[in-house]
């Protein structure tokens, strides 16, 4: 079987997204009333539609809680999400029979320690930009977009173009049928 990332990136029928320090940079702001608040990258949205028409699944996987999270899952219209998660591997797998995948047939994006045991699990396990050293080199494909900056709206790209889907994608949007 072919390891290359790009053949791995061909075998993806789901991705499964880490969520801060992956969807976002990172940080953890707080409102006057104690609530977090999370900024998002509104070109990441965008690409999980492009993935959604080219019949990907779609999934969230956070060891964080909290109504920003369910309500960014809820614009994106993803597949699953699973919050509070503190053993990502067992949550990977878990989803691949919700997602009805095969670990080998999903993508994880992460960006620290607590995503190694997914990324273990997963066919194609990606790291973005920003991801501390361990988790890079466990990788098979590193974006060189950071977290909550593009580095998800890349993977699906990345992701698109290997399954050949990318240039249909492109030809219906610059035809203004998007």
């Amino acid at each position: 079987m072919d390891w290359s990332a790009e053949a791995r990136a061909a075998r993806t029928e789901a991705i499964v997204f880490d969520v801060d320090g992956v969807l976002t940079r990172g940080d953890l702001v707080y409102g006057p009333d104690g609530d977090r608040l999370k900024a998002f990258d509104v070109r990441d949205g965008l690409g999980f539609v492009f993935a959604r028409q080219a019949g990907l699944r779609l999934a969230l996987l956070s060891g964080r809680t909290g109504e920003a999270l369910r309500r960014r899952a809820a614009d994106l219209k993803v597949d699953a999400l699973r919050e509070g998660v503190a053993q990502k591997g067992a949550a990977l797998i878990e989803l691949c029979a919700v997602l009805r995948v095969k670990p080998e047939e999903v993508c994880y994006v992460g960006d620290d320690l607590i995503d190694l045991p997914a990324m273990r699990e997963a066919g194609f396990p990606v790291a973005v930009a920003d991801a501390v050293a361990e988790v890079r080199a466990r990788a098979a494909w590193v974006s060189t977009r950071p977290g909550g900056a593009g580095a998800a709206r890349e993977t699906i790209e990345y992701i698109l173009k290997a399954k050949g889907k990318w240039d249909a994608i492109v030809n219906r949007y610059a035809e203004g049928e998007g």
